[in-house]
């Protein structure tokens, strides 16, 4: 069977570098926000390109920080709205949401599934405040225009980077430094992955930094003094250890997955599955490598038979889950399609030349 994401395989070439990683982490005898969150805080930011950066406890938490530091700042209020696409990940929805400000629900481009500046400009109100820009599959959105959206309308915009770190665009400026702050998740299966749940924020607002430093430590500016009511959020040592070991291979990885994405462009003929769209530059780090296919599972049954696991990212949108049934929504044809559509095939680091050849020939036998 060839795994959709081999996760230990990935894992396995740091297993000295982390056994001694470990050894140090344990005779320090200093487990919280010791020496390896704050190098990797300094490693993490130098490597976005980014004044600050934030070690926190998930990606989640991080994007639930930054609306909190924009509420304690005043710059937000309750209910403000902040546009967000409507084919992301519920995670997204769910920080808006827990902040207590509105989820404005966009389409995406379809060639792209990232954040359409025309859909953007069409929901801008006077209670919008913030686009919540999501770089899904490790494709950056359209920044510049994005940009340039924001900055007319005198509107906050975040990166939701989550799936993008290293993804840089035709200047060289990585996911993370390309908006006023971003949020990142190290879950296991990104492409900088921790061995459990981390996260981190990166800006160049010093303000704004200081806050969610804060924050993310129960609201504290030293010892037993505390400015806000903040949460326990803070980015495992242990974890920023073992981030520190993959942070140095960041980079190469992305390398192999784009090449690895290549051969399914150039391979893969078949005409019943889409191939996503690719500029050949490094805006995309392939996450993922998304297909759409029409009649889905049968697809999918049709490579699972062939001993090739696949994946959805993601079968249900937000606003047909029950958490978010209360959202009002137009119609949003383009969200539907990809989420009735989409498949993920196996694309990884580690994958063998035999499995990619292997993955290409199953599909193009595909009917």
């Amino acid at each position: 069977m060839i795994q959709f994401l081999d996760l230990h395989k990935i894992n396995a070439r740091f297993e000295l570098e982390f056994q001694q990683k470990f050894k140090e982490f344990l005779n320090s005898g200093h487990y919280i926000l010791g020496n390896e969150v704050a190098a990797f805080e300094k490693n993490f930011a130098n490597y976005c390109g980014t004044n600050y950066c934030i070690g926190v406890s998930n990606g989640l938490d991080a994007l639930i920080l930054i609306f909190q530091a924009y509420l304690e700042l005043g710059i937000l209020k309750k209910n403000d709205e902040v546009i967000v696409p409507a084919n992301t990940f519920i995670a997204t929805i769910m920080a808006i949401e827990k902040t207590g400000l509105k989820p404005v629900l966009v389409e995406p481009d379809i060639h792209t599934y990232t954040l359409s500046v025309l859909e953007i400009e069409k929901h801008i109100t006077t209670k919008t405040k913030a686009i919540l820009v999501v770089h899904l599959y490790g494709m950056l959105a359209e920044m510049e225009s994005i940009n340039s959206v924001a900055k007319k309308n005198n509107l906050l915009l975040i990166e939701d980077a989550a799936q993008a770190h290293g993804a840089r665009n035709q200047q060289g400026i990585k996911a993370g430094n390309l908006s006023d702050v971003a949020a990142f998740s190290f879950y296991p299966s990104k492409n900088l992955g921790a061995l459990g749940d981390a996260g981190a924020i990166t800006t160049n607002i010093e303000l704004l930094n200081n806050t969610i430093v804060k924050l993310r430590n129960y609201g504290a500016s030293s010892k037993y003094v505390y400015d806000f009511v903040g949460n326990n959020n803070r980015l495992d040592e242990i974890q920023a250890a073992f981030l520190n070991v993959k942070l140095r291979s960041l980079d190469a990885d992305n390398n192999k997955r784009r090449d690895i994405a290549n051969r399914y462009l150039s391979g893969i003929t078949n005409k019943n599955v889409k191939l996503p769209v690719y500029n050949q530059s490094d805006n995309h780090v392939f996450y993922a490598f998304v297909l759409l296919v029409e009649n889905r599972q049968s697809f999918v049954d049709f490579l699972y038979e062939n001993n090739i696991e696949t994946l959805i990212h993601y079968p249900v949108p937000p606003y047909k889950q029950r958490a978010f049934s209360h959202l009002k929504t137009t119609l949003l044809p383009i969200t539907e399609k990809i989420h009735d559509q989409i498949v993920s095939i196996p694309i990884s680091p580690v994958m063998s030349l035999n499995e990619v050849e292997t993955v290409i020939k199953t599909i193009n036998n595909y009917s």
